[in-house]
Protein backbone atom coordinates (compact mmCIF):
# COMPACT_ATOMS: atom_id res chain seq x y z
CA UNK A 1 0.00 0.00 0.00
CA UNK A 2 1.39 3.36 -0.91
CA UNK A 3 0.38 6.91 0.61
CA UNK A 4 1.46 10.67 0.25
CA UNK A 5 0.50 12.50 3.47
CA UNK A 6 1.77 16.43 5.02
CA UNK A 7 4.37 15.24 7.57
CA UNK A 8 3.56 17.82 10.35
CA UNK A 9 0.02 16.98 9.89
CA UNK A 10 0.81 13.09 10.64
CA UNK A 11 3.24 14.23 13.52
CA UNK A 12 0.18 15.96 15.08
CA UNK A 13 -1.85 12.91 15.08
CA UNK A 14 0.57 10.96 16.06
CA UNK A 15 1.34 12.74 18.88
CA UNK A 16 -1.79 12.85 20.11
CA UNK A 17 -2.61 8.95 19.83
CA UNK A 18 1.17 8.20 20.96
CA UNK A 19 0.39 9.60 24.59
CA UNK A 20 -1.70 6.26 25.22
CA UNK A 21 1.05 3.99 24.84
CA UNK A 22 2.71 3.13 28.39
CA UNK A 23 6.45 2.70 28.95
CA UNK A 24 5.65 -0.67 30.38
CA UNK A 25 3.60 -2.96 27.96
CA UNK A 26 2.96 -5.92 28.68
CA UNK A 27 2.61 -6.81 24.76
CA UNK A 28 5.50 -5.72 22.50
CA UNK A 29 3.19 -5.12 19.72
CA UNK A 30 1.75 -2.14 22.04
CA UNK A 31 5.13 -0.31 21.41
CA UNK A 32 3.84 0.21 17.92
CA UNK A 33 1.38 2.58 16.26
CA UNK A 34 -0.90 0.85 13.69
CA UNK A 35 -2.27 1.63 10.34
CA UNK A 36 -4.76 1.04 8.43
CA UNK A 37 -5.21 2.41 5.21
CA UNK A 38 -9.12 1.56 3.30
CA UNK A 39 -10.55 3.66 0.71
CA UNK A 40 -8.41 6.31 0.95
CA UNK A 41 -8.68 6.99 4.61
CA UNK A 42 -6.01 6.26 7.00
CA UNK A 43 -7.07 5.28 10.52
CA UNK A 44 -4.27 5.23 13.12
CA UNK A 45 -4.58 3.71 16.25
CA UNK A 46 -2.74 3.17 20.07
CA UNK A 47 -3.09 1.57 22.92
CA UNK A 48 -2.32 0.66 26.50
CA UNK A 49 -5.13 -2.04 26.67
CA UNK A 50 -6.46 -0.48 29.22
CA UNK A 51 -7.64 2.69 26.81
CA UNK A 52 -7.26 2.65 23.20
CA UNK A 53 -6.87 6.15 20.73
CA UNK A 54 -7.78 6.29 17.46
CA UNK A 55 -7.52 9.14 14.53
CA UNK A 56 -8.86 9.16 10.81
CA UNK A 57 -7.65 11.45 8.03
CA UNK A 58 -8.50 11.56 4.39
CA UNK A 59 -5.84 11.09 1.93
CA UNK A 60 -6.05 12.81 -1.70
CA UNK A 61 -2.89 10.52 -2.91
CA UNK A 62 -3.45 6.90 -1.35
CA UNK A 63 -3.74 3.69 -3.42
CA UNK A 64 -4.04 -0.31 -2.04
CA UNK A 65 -5.51 -1.21 1.61
CA UNK A 66 -3.68 -2.84 4.32
CA UNK A 67 -2.34 -2.93 7.77
CA UNK A 68 0.64 -2.60 9.70
CA UNK A 69 1.98 -1.96 13.64
CA UNK A 70 5.01 0.72 13.04
CA UNK A 71 7.27 0.97 16.06
CA UNK A 72 5.48 4.49 17.62
CA UNK A 73 9.27 6.17 19.34
CA UNK A 74 10.92 5.62 15.94
CA UNK A 75 8.29 7.06 13.95
CA UNK A 76 7.32 10.13 16.54
CA UNK A 77 11.00 10.67 17.04
CA UNK A 78 12.05 10.99 13.13
CA UNK A 79 9.38 13.37 12.13
CA UNK A 80 9.80 15.50 15.00
CA UNK A 81 13.25 16.57 12.88
CA UNK A 82 11.43 16.92 9.08
CA UNK A 83 10.36 20.24 8.27
CA UNK A 84 6.99 20.68 7.06
CA UNK A 85 6.42 18.50 3.89
CA UNK A 86 5.31 15.46 1.88
CA UNK A 87 5.86 12.43 2.84
CA UNK A 88 5.44 8.96 0.41
CA UNK A 89 5.35 5.73 2.54
CA UNK A 90 5.54 2.83 0.87
CA UNK A 91 4.62 -0.19 2.46
CA UNK A 92 5.06 -4.02 1.67
CA UNK A 93 2.11 -6.37 3.94
CA UNK A 94 4.38 -8.99 2.97
CA UNK A 95 7.46 -8.63 4.88
CA UNK A 96 6.13 -5.54 7.09
CA UNK A 97 8.84 -3.05 5.43
CA UNK A 98 8.23 0.82 5.31
CA UNK A 99 10.08 3.33 2.93
CA UNK A 100 9.36 6.34 4.02
CA UNK A 101 10.56 8.73 1.05
CA UNK A 102 11.29 12.34 1.20
CA UNK A 103 12.82 14.90 -1.71
CA UNK A 104 16.12 14.57 0.08
CA UNK A 105 16.00 11.34 0.90
CA UNK A 106 15.17 8.02 2.12
CA UNK A 107 13.95 6.51 5.65
CA UNK A 108 13.15 2.22 6.30
CA UNK A 109 11.68 1.24 9.15
CA UNK A 110 10.60 -2.61 9.78
CA UNK A 111 6.97 -2.96 10.98
CA UNK A 112 4.74 -5.49 12.60
CA UNK A 113 1.67 -7.47 11.20
CA UNK A 114 -1.20 -5.49 12.34
CA UNK A 115 -3.11 -8.40 12.44
CA UNK A 116 -1.73 -8.86 15.88
CA UNK A 117 -2.57 -5.68 17.32
CA UNK A 118 -5.08 -6.01 19.86
CA UNK A 119 -9.51 -4.83 18.91
CA UNK A 120 -10.76 -2.70 21.77
CA UNK A 121 -13.85 -3.97 22.92
CA UNK A 122 -17.18 -3.35 22.47
CA UNK A 123 -20.36 -1.99 23.83
CA UNK A 124 -23.03 -4.34 25.25
CA UNK A 125 -26.35 -2.89 23.19
CA UNK A 126 -28.51 -3.92 25.47
CA UNK A 127 -26.85 -2.20 28.59
CA UNK A 128 -25.28 0.96 26.72
CA UNK A 129 -26.18 4.55 27.65
CA UNK A 130 -25.74 7.32 25.31
CA UNK A 131 -25.17 11.16 25.79
CA UNK A 132 -24.28 14.06 23.50
CA UNK A 133 -22.75 16.96 24.72
CA UNK A 134 -20.50 20.41 23.41
CA UNK A 135 -16.73 19.51 23.39
CA UNK A 136 -16.12 22.56 25.64
CA UNK A 137 -18.11 21.43 28.94
CA UNK A 138 -16.82 18.15 28.72
CA UNK A 139 -13.37 19.76 28.63
CA UNK A 140 -14.52 22.20 31.35
CA UNK A 141 -16.08 19.34 33.44
CA UNK A 142 -12.49 17.55 33.41
CA UNK A 143 -9.94 20.25 33.47
CA UNK A 144 -11.84 21.42 36.92
CA UNK A 145 -11.66 18.38 38.72
CA UNK A 146 -8.33 15.90 37.06
CA UNK A 147 -6.35 17.72 39.83
CA UNK A 148 -8.60 16.35 42.55
CA UNK A 149 -8.15 12.46 41.80
CA UNK A 150 -6.34 10.26 43.36
CA UNK A 151 -3.71 7.76 43.36
CA UNK A 152 -4.44 5.77 45.75
CA UNK A 153 -3.82 1.55 45.06
CA UNK A 154 -6.33 0.25 47.73
CA UNK A 155 -9.34 2.45 46.41
CA UNK A 156 -8.71 2.22 42.49
CA UNK A 157 -12.62 4.09 42.57
CA UNK A 158 -10.41 7.79 43.94
CA UNK A 159 -8.34 7.03 41.31
CA UNK A 160 -10.89 8.96 38.60
CA UNK A 161 -13.58 11.14 37.65
CA UNK A 162 -17.02 10.19 39.16
CA UNK A 163 -19.72 11.84 36.12
CA UNK A 164 -23.08 11.49 37.13
CA UNK A 165 -26.01 12.07 34.68
CA UNK A 166 -29.41 12.45 35.52
CA UNK A 167 -32.93 14.44 34.39
CA UNK A 168 -31.82 17.45 36.50
CA UNK A 169 -27.56 17.61 35.78
CA UNK A 170 -24.44 16.44 34.94
CA UNK A 171 -21.83 16.28 37.94
CA UNK A 172 -17.93 15.77 37.73
CA UNK A 173 -16.59 14.23 41.04
CA UNK A 174 -12.86 13.94 41.78
CA UNK A 175 -11.27 13.74 45.35
CA UNK A 176 -8.29 12.06 47.22
CA UNK A 177 -9.56 12.50 50.77
CA UNK A 178 -8.15 15.54 51.18
CA UNK A 179 -9.48 17.84 48.35
CA UNK A 180 -13.13 17.38 46.64
CA UNK A 181 -14.24 18.86 43.33
CA UNK A 182 -17.83 18.88 42.41
CA UNK A 183 -18.51 20.93 39.04
CA UNK A 184 -22.41 20.78 37.89
CA UNK A 185 -23.65 21.16 34.76
CA UNK A 186 -27.59 22.10 34.27
CA UNK A 187 -27.55 22.51 30.24
CA UNK A 188 -26.89 18.37 30.08
CA UNK A 189 -29.65 16.13 31.14
CA UNK A 190 -30.57 12.43 30.55
CA UNK A 191 -34.04 10.79 30.74
CA UNK A 192 -32.68 7.90 32.81
CA UNK A 193 -30.02 8.62 35.91
CA UNK A 194 -26.40 6.88 34.57
CA UNK A 195 -22.92 7.42 36.03
CA UNK A 196 -19.27 5.59 35.90
CA UNK A 197 -15.86 6.50 36.37
CA UNK A 198 -13.55 7.40 33.86
CA UNK A 199 -9.91 6.55 34.87
CA UNK A 200 -7.21 9.47 35.47
CA UNK A 201 -5.09 8.51 32.25
CA UNK A 202 -7.72 8.78 29.40
CA UNK A 203 -9.30 11.98 31.16
CA UNK A 204 -5.80 13.49 30.42
CA UNK A 205 -5.88 12.05 26.96
CA UNK A 206 -9.06 13.69 26.65
CA UNK A 207 -8.58 16.88 28.14
CA UNK A 208 -5.78 17.16 25.42
CA UNK A 209 -8.00 16.45 22.05
CA UNK A 210 -11.05 18.54 23.74
CA UNK A 211 -8.54 21.43 23.48
CA UNK A 212 -9.21 21.31 19.34
CA UNK A 213 -12.41 20.13 19.28
CA UNK A 214 -15.29 22.12 18.30
CA UNK A 215 -18.53 20.26 17.72
CA UNK A 216 -20.48 17.77 20.18
CA UNK A 217 -19.01 14.58 21.99
CA UNK A 218 -20.72 11.61 21.79
CA UNK A 219 -20.26 9.80 25.00
CA UNK A 220 -21.62 5.67 25.06
CA UNK A 221 -21.16 3.44 28.23
CA UNK A 222 -21.67 0.59 29.35
CA UNK A 223 -20.54 -1.32 32.83
CA UNK A 224 -16.96 -1.89 31.67
CA UNK A 225 -15.70 0.34 29.19
CA UNK A 226 -16.89 3.96 27.53
CA UNK A 227 -16.66 5.18 24.02
CA UNK A 228 -15.99 9.09 23.52
CA UNK A 229 -16.79 9.96 19.57
CA UNK A 230 -15.37 13.34 18.54
CA UNK A 231 -14.94 14.46 15.10
CA UNK A 232 -11.06 13.09 14.34
CA UNK A 233 -11.13 11.23 17.28
CA UNK A 234 -12.65 7.73 19.20
CA UNK A 235 -11.36 7.11 22.55
CA UNK A 236 -12.30 3.65 24.06
CA UNK A 237 -11.56 3.03 28.04
CA UNK A 238 -12.14 0.62 30.18
CA UNK A 239 -13.94 2.33 33.39
CA UNK A 240 -13.01 1.79 36.94
CA UNK A 241 -15.26 -0.92 38.69
CA UNK A 242 -16.69 -0.25 41.96
CA UNK A 243 -19.07 2.48 43.58
CA UNK A 244 -18.10 6.20 44.56
CA UNK A 245 -18.10 7.14 47.76
CA UNK A 246 -21.25 9.13 48.81
CA UNK A 247 -19.40 12.47 48.12
CA UNK A 248 -22.50 14.76 49.24
CA UNK A 249 -22.14 13.58 52.99
CA UNK A 250 -18.54 15.42 53.53
CA UNK A 251 -20.03 18.90 52.33
CA UNK A 252 -20.94 20.88 55.23
CA UNK A 253 -24.34 22.32 54.63
CA UNK A 254 -24.19 25.00 57.68
CA UNK A 255 -21.07 27.54 57.32
CA UNK A 256 -21.95 30.83 58.94
CA UNK A 257 -18.69 32.39 58.26
CA UNK A 258 -17.83 34.03 54.64
CA UNK A 259 -15.09 35.47 53.28
CA UNK A 260 -14.62 36.94 49.79
CA UNK A 261 -11.34 37.69 48.76
CA UNK A 262 -8.89 38.63 45.55
CA UNK A 263 -7.97 35.07 44.29
CA UNK A 264 -3.89 36.40 43.00
CA UNK A 265 -3.56 38.09 45.97
CA UNK A 266 -4.02 35.37 48.31
CA UNK A 267 -2.20 33.21 46.24
CA UNK A 268 0.60 35.26 46.13
CA UNK A 269 0.62 35.51 49.64
CA UNK A 270 0.46 31.53 50.08
CA UNK A 271 3.42 31.47 48.12
CA UNK A 272 5.83 33.81 49.87
CA UNK A 273 4.98 32.67 53.40
CA UNK A 274 4.41 29.01 53.05
CA UNK A 275 8.47 29.33 52.37
CA UNK A 276 8.73 29.47 55.85
CA UNK A 277 6.71 26.60 56.71
CA UNK A 278 7.39 22.97 58.01
CA UNK A 279 8.42 21.14 55.34
CA UNK A 280 6.79 17.93 56.47
CA UNK A 281 3.42 19.64 56.93
CA UNK A 282 3.92 22.37 54.87
CA UNK A 283 1.10 24.03 57.64
CA UNK A 284 -0.26 27.50 56.62
CA UNK A 285 -2.75 29.52 59.03
CA UNK A 286 -5.37 31.79 58.11
CA UNK A 287 -6.38 33.97 60.79
CA UNK A 288 -9.48 35.63 59.87
CA UNK A 289 -11.27 39.14 61.51
CA UNK A 290 -13.25 41.96 60.34
CA UNK A 291 -12.53 42.41 56.93
CA UNK A 292 -8.67 41.02 57.43
CA UNK A 293 -6.73 38.07 56.88
CA UNK A 294 -3.74 36.98 58.15
CA UNK A 295 -1.89 34.17 56.93
CA UNK A 296 0.98 32.80 58.77
CA UNK A 297 3.51 29.82 58.81
CA UNK A 298 6.24 28.84 61.04
CA UNK A 299 9.16 25.98 61.11
CA UNK A 300 10.00 25.77 64.72
CA UNK A 301 13.31 22.95 63.78
CA UNK A 302 15.24 26.20 62.50
CA UNK A 303 13.67 29.28 64.25
CA UNK A 304 11.85 30.77 60.90
CA UNK A 305 8.34 32.10 60.73
CA UNK A 306 6.97 34.75 58.31
CA UNK A 307 3.09 36.62 58.25
CA UNK A 308 0.75 38.42 56.14
CA UNK A 309 -2.44 40.48 56.21
CA UNK A 310 -4.60 40.98 53.34
CA UNK A 311 -7.89 43.34 52.87
CA UNK A 312 -11.24 41.13 52.66
CA UNK A 313 -14.44 40.81 52.97
CA UNK A 314 -15.07 38.47 56.13
CA UNK A 315 -18.33 37.80 57.94
CA UNK A 316 -18.31 35.75 61.29
CA UNK A 317 -16.87 35.20 64.09
CA UNK A 318 -12.62 35.56 64.54
CA UNK A 319 -11.14 31.98 64.09
CA UNK A 320 -8.10 30.33 63.09
CA UNK A 321 -7.63 27.71 60.57
CA UNK A 322 -4.66 25.41 59.15
CA UNK A 323 -4.46 24.18 55.67
CA UNK A 324 -1.55 22.45 53.78
CA UNK A 325 -0.17 25.14 51.63
CA UNK A 326 -0.17 23.29 48.22
CA UNK A 327 -3.70 21.64 48.58
CA UNK A 328 -4.79 25.30 49.10
CA UNK A 329 -2.71 26.95 46.42
CA UNK A 330 -3.75 24.24 43.90
CA UNK A 331 -7.23 24.84 44.68
CA UNK A 332 -7.32 28.56 44.14
CA UNK A 333 -4.94 27.90 40.75
CA UNK A 334 -8.16 25.91 40.03
CA UNK A 335 -10.90 28.55 40.51
CA UNK A 336 -10.78 30.67 37.28
CA UNK A 337 -12.77 33.80 38.85
CA UNK A 338 -11.50 37.53 39.95
CA UNK A 339 -12.38 36.83 43.74
CA UNK A 340 -13.14 33.65 45.99
CA UNK A 341 -15.62 32.80 48.38
CA UNK A 342 -14.37 30.75 51.44
CA UNK A 343 -17.78 29.24 53.68
CA UNK A 344 -16.51 27.80 56.93
CA UNK A 345 -18.42 26.40 60.06
CA UNK A 346 -15.24 25.56 62.77
CA UNK A 347 -11.30 25.02 62.08
CA UNK A 348 -11.99 21.14 62.74
CA UNK A 349 -14.48 21.14 59.45
CA UNK A 350 -13.60 21.12 55.58
CA UNK A 351 -13.69 24.62 54.17
CA UNK A 352 -15.83 25.19 50.94
CA UNK A 353 -14.02 27.71 48.22
CA UNK A 354 -16.33 29.27 45.46
CA UNK A 355 -15.95 31.29 42.86
CA UNK A 356 -17.73 34.99 43.17
CA UNK A 357 -19.95 35.19 40.37
CA UNK A 358 -20.19 31.98 38.14
CA UNK A 359 -19.29 32.19 34.29
CA UNK A 360 -23.31 30.87 33.42
CA UNK A 361 -26.68 29.77 35.22
CA UNK A 362 -25.37 26.03 33.33
CA UNK A 363 -22.83 25.76 35.48
CA UNK A 364 -21.88 24.87 39.56
CA UNK A 365 -18.47 24.89 40.69
CA UNK A 366 -17.81 23.90 44.43
CA UNK A 367 -14.09 22.56 45.91
CA UNK A 368 -13.56 21.64 49.33
CA UNK A 369 -10.46 21.24 51.29
CA UNK A 370 -9.85 19.48 54.64
CA UNK A 371 -8.09 21.47 57.63
CA UNK A 372 -4.92 20.52 59.10
CA UNK A 373 -4.67 20.10 63.30
CA UNK A 374 -3.07 23.83 64.78
CA UNK A 375 -0.80 23.19 67.45
CA UNK A 376 -1.57 25.87 69.91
Amino acid sequence: MKFVISSTDLLNHLQAVSRVISSKNTLPILDNILFKLQDNELVITASDLESTLTTRLTLENASGDGLIAIPARLLTDTLKEFPEQPLSFEISTENYSVVISTENGKFNVVGQNGEDFPQYPLLKDDAKTTVRMSAEVLLHGISRAIFATADDELRPVMNGIFLDFSSDNMTFVASDAHKLVRYKRFDVQTETDSSFILPKKPASLLRNILAREKGDVVIEFDDKNALFTMTDYLLVSRLVEGNYPNYSSVIPSDNPNKLIADRLDLINSLRRVSVFSSQASNLVKLKLGTNQITVSAQDIDFSISAYEKLQCQYEGEEMEIGFKSTFLIEILNNLASQEIVMELSDPSRAGLFLPLGADSDDDDLLMLLMPMMINI
